[in-house]
């Protein structure tokens, strides 16, 4: 008998195909499961591996033996006569077929449900973005993983991050490339995730991985290109250089994977951004400044421009040191997460900006930090503009200047393109904390709620510890009418340490909506205190604090007090000593997304002392302002209160209560009796659908109360105890 025919009688085929057919089976569940289980990402090759080396053993094993009515027995120890191979092969043709079929389902079933079906780990994140346009992932698409630190110092962590950050950076100069932002792509940092998972988090095609061993004066990175939908291991490769020579290293590696990138991907000529280099001591110090500053926390930012002093000490022509050290000290200001004041931020930063373009004027960050001054200014949104814009061009992936650009275009009533800027940084990197702030306010602000929780459930999925989640539930929770729970949620915020100048503004909203006025003038943001403290009536502390506010550049406050207490007299003498017209004045103080109540405080003021030219004239800026608004697709209750007040100064009462009531309904709490905190609507006191109004929002701010357990308030606006008595 042939040796073909004699493998075909003892089965050895079939129960290599069976073994076959179950291998593949048992691959595809594990391929599912591990995600489930937070398995590491070689469990399935290893798992192949075995299987593979189980392969042969199982012939061999078919080939030697025979099961039979007795048991296994070696195959020489069976008669011919007797032999059960027949019974058993027909059995083992039953077996291909079920494992054949079994196959056969489970391809058609991830045919059907698109290449992440078996992703099931990847669920939560699929979820969250289903509804976003935005988050699909283009094929010239790479996320940077941080590279693992394998030095014995630990604190050489700095070091692999920092290197990490240099190729994501010069990779992000590429404009044909999509770079998934730093933030996020940090956010995986000593994870052991699946990359198809990661890869969807962050809507890439790719994924860079490595290492960093730091030795002396001797540095090896390890790094390796992956594709994201099969794994598969596009190019890898080791660099042993000396330290001194780590900026070629990072351009090198950039440059290869654009290589591999460029064979189907991008234009052959593509090359990342020259790499400007420095000492391996300056380098180091100017990578634990830039990390510092990242973390927005004020001592971290503090020790940072220690840092970057001592940088710049040391080699003083060293431009990205002067950027980041502008960036820096700008970001001290007691109006974002530092002590300065902030025209002093302001003059300091400065200096070190032009001292940074000075020394390269294609200096990105250079001009982002121009921009993030200008746009620090009152009235000069428009001017930092083309800084920024200018940055982006010099790096499409520069995520501060992204943030600041539409903080910029919001400044200047280009609310529709910061929306755009916006949508488009939270793609590239929904974790950046002051994008994602401000997208969620944003969202809210045009009447997308839906796409708000969308992004909210994106950055739970991607990291559900971080504690920016609280500030950021809180947005949600205070522009949606639920400012009880936001309330809380910056309640807790404040129990892990001090806050941002930027999050006592979130605290402040939530305090001033829940009637807590002592605690919103000492524990609040500084430009809510004024208001507070005028409720609290101590009149002078706050217009001090008001007439500060206006003499650098924010006169809106003072505005607002000096109406609601009757002198608006002096509202225009002011306004008329510093400017001389309206024209003049609308060019240094616009409008915002919730329509313009500044100048709507003017109209107010010049109505009250019988100057209906200029009245006429103050009202015809609200008017084109709300036209503006509406035109761009803006839908908010503070929006809708505004217009309120606008037909409330031109006569038309039931435009006005269509308006207040629109507002009330998505949940405008009370502030005490609108016709006192809103003196423009006192001509509609004694309509019953303005009581009505009122009493609406006053039910609105005891829900509020209630869930922060605090007792609601009469219709007088005064605290109702236990007994049912009220008291002051």
């Amino acid at each position: 008998m042939s040796l073909l025919a004699e493998l075909r009688r003892r089965n050895v085929f079939r129960v290599g195909a069976t073994y076959l057919l179950a291998s593949w089976v048992l691959l595809q569940i594990m391929d599912v499961v591990s995600p489930l289980l937070n398995l590491p990402d070689w469990a399935p090759r290893l798992m192949l591996v075995i299987l593979g080396i189980g392969f042969l053993p199982v012939l061999l094993f078919s080939w030697a033996f025979e099961l039979t009515p007795d048991g296994i027995k070696r195959e020489s120890d069976v008669e011919r006569g007797t032999s059960m191979t027949g019974a058993t092969g027909a059995k083992l043709n039953v077996v291909i077929v079920v494992f054949l079929a079994i196959a056969i389902g489970m391809q058609f079933l991830l045919w059907r449900q698109g290449p992440d079906a078996s992703d099931a780990a990847g669920a939560a994140v699929s979820d969250a973005t289903a509804d976003d346009p935005t988050s699909a992932a283009t094929d010239s698409s790479i996320a940077v993983l941080p590279f693992v630190n394998m030095s014995s110092d630990e604190e050489q962590e700095y070091f692999s991050d920092g290197i990490t950050e240099e190729i994501l950076n010069s990779l992000a100069s590429v404009r044909e490339l999509k770079v998934a932002g730093r933030t996020s792509s940090f956010a995986f940092k000593g994870q052991n995730d699946d990359l198809r998972r990661i890869g969807e988090a962050l809507g890439v095609t790719h994924i860079l991985e490595g290492s960093v061993r730091k030795a002396g004066d001797q540095v090896r990175i390890t790094a390796q290109l992956i594709k994201v939908d099969d794994g598969f291991h596009v190019w890898s490769q080791n660099y042993d250089r000396e330290l001194t020579n780590v900026f070629a290293i990072q351009e090198e590696i950039a440059n290869e994977i654009l290589g591999q990138l460029t064979n189907h991907l991008l234009a052959a000529d593509t090359r990342v951004a020259d790499v400007r280099e420095t000492t391996p001591e300056v380098f180091d110090l100017y990578l634990k400044a830039k990390q510092r500053i990242y973390t927005r926390e004020r001592f971290e930012i503090e020790t940072a421009v220690e840092e970057l002093d001592r940088a710049i000490q040391a080699d003083p022509d060293y431009a990205p040191l002067y950027a980041q050290r502008g960036i820096a000290t700008m970001l001290l200001s007691e109006q974002q997460y530092g002590t300065l004041p902030d025209d002093e931020a302001n003059r300091r930063g400065k200096r070190f900006v032009d001292k940074a373009l000075e020394l390269d004027d294609n200096l990105a960050e250079g001009w982002a930090a121009l921009g993030l001054y200008h746009g620090r200014l009152p009235g000069t949104s428009e001017a930092a503009i083309e800084p920024l814009m200018r940055a982006l061009e010099l790096n499409p992936n520069l995520i501060d200047a992204s943030n600041w650009l539409q903080i910029a275009l919001n400044g200047v009533g280009d609310f529709k393109g910061s929306l755009e800027v916006l949508i488009d940084a939270t793609e590239r990197d929904p974790l950046y904390r002051p994008a994602f702030s401000n997208a969620l306010t944003t969202f809210n602000n045009f009447g997308q709620p839906e796409r708000a929780e969308a992004l909210l459930r994106k950055i739970e999925a991607l990291d559900a510890d971080n504690p920016d989640l609280l500030s950021a539930r809180a947005i949600n929770y205070l522009f949606s009418g639920r400012s009880g729970e936001g309330l809380q949620q910056m309640e807790m915020r404040s129990e892990l340490g001090p806050m941002s100048g930027v999050e006592r503004i979130f605290l402040s909203v939530g305090l001033l909506n829940t009637y807590q006025y002592e605690r919103a003038a000492e524990e609040g943001s500084q430009f809510f205190r004024p208001d507070a403290l005028f409720k609290l009536g101590r009149k002078d502390e706050a217009y001090d604090m008001a007439y500060d506010f206006a003499s650098s550049g924010f006169p809106e406050t003072l505005f607002i007090l000096l109406n609601r207490d009757g002198r608006s007299k002096d509202v225009v003498d002011y306004l008329e000593e510093r400017w001389p017209g309206i024209q003049e004045f609308a060019d240094e103080n616009p409008g915002t997304e919730h329509g313009y109540s500044i100048m709507a405080e003017v109209a107010l003021a010049y109505q009250r002392v019988g100057n209906r030219e200029r009245f006429d004239e103050a009202m015809a800026f609200v008017d084109a302002h709300l036209v503006h608004l509406d035109d761009q697709g803006l839908d908010n209750y503070l929006l809708d209160y505004s217009t309120g007040i606008y037909y409330a100064l031109e006569g038309n009462a039931d435009l006005a209560i269509e308006h207040l009531e629109r507002a009330a309904e998505q949940g405008l709490p009370s502030n005490g009796p609108m016709a006192e905190i809103s003196p423009a609507l006192a001509v509609l006191e004694g309509d019953p659908r303005f009581a009505d109004i009122e009493a609406r929002m006053l039910a609105t701010t005891n829900r509020d109360r209630a869930v922060v357990g605090l007792p609601p308030l009469d219709a007088d606006f005064q605290v109702v105890d236990a007994n049912g008595e009220t008291s002051l």
